[in-house]
């Protein structure tokens, strides 16, 4: 079944859309949770809390890419119980090598000018990120964004894990330097 059939399901409140959603978009989503949380029992409650979210959004939202918004629905949710988790002296995963490493090119958020830092940021950060080799983009995307490990992007990818080291210790460096130039403040 494709998107728009499946949005249609659920703009039609049929209980249909969630058992498709499951079925087309499960794996996806138990992947990007596990990513961030390393741990199955989370992970699931993280998806299933996700096709809650996606039923009480849809409609009135009518997502152009299903997949995108289901996976920074999952990512969201999972990040949220990883910070749970945290404080509670619990967890792992890929989460704190990840943050750790965006850390040193990356602005804090706790400045009264976020909301218009944020902005600013995601709009250097898409640019920079067009600007870059479709191969490198997907390697970053993976590592920063679904928060895969160095050695499954490396298997992915066919390349060695220094190699997929380098290329993220490089493109940390021109991320900064990118960011340095536009003004934001790191």
């Amino acid at each position: 079944m494709d998107d728009r059939q499946i949005i249609a399901l659920f703009n039609e409140r049929s209980e249909a859309a969630l058992s498709e959603t499951a079925k087309k978009y499960g794996r996806y989503c138990r992947t990007i949770a596990y990513n961030v949380l390393n741990n199955e029992e989370d992970s699931e409650e993280c998806v299933n809390d996700t096709w809650l979210r996606a039923w009480e959004s849809i409609p009135p939202q009518c997502p152009e890419r299903l997949s995108a918004f289901l996976g920074t629905i999952t990512r969201n949710l999972a990040l949220n119980r990883y910070k749970h988790n945290t404080r509670e002296k619990r967890g792992g995963g890929q989460t704190p090598l990840v943050l750790e490493e965006l850390a040193e090119c990356v602005p804090g958020t706790d400045r009264t000018e976020e909301t218009v830092e944020e902005a600013l940021l995601v709009d250097v950060l898409n640019w920079f990120l067009e600007e870059q080799p479709a191969e490198k983009r997907k390697i970053f995307m993976r590592r920063y964004w679904y928060m895969s490990s160095v050695k499954e992007i490396a298997v992915d990818f066919g390349l060695s894990e220094s190699n997929v080291k380098m290329t993220l210790l490089r493109m940390r460096s021109k991320l900064k330097q990118t960011l340095e130039k536009e003004g934001i403040i790191l």
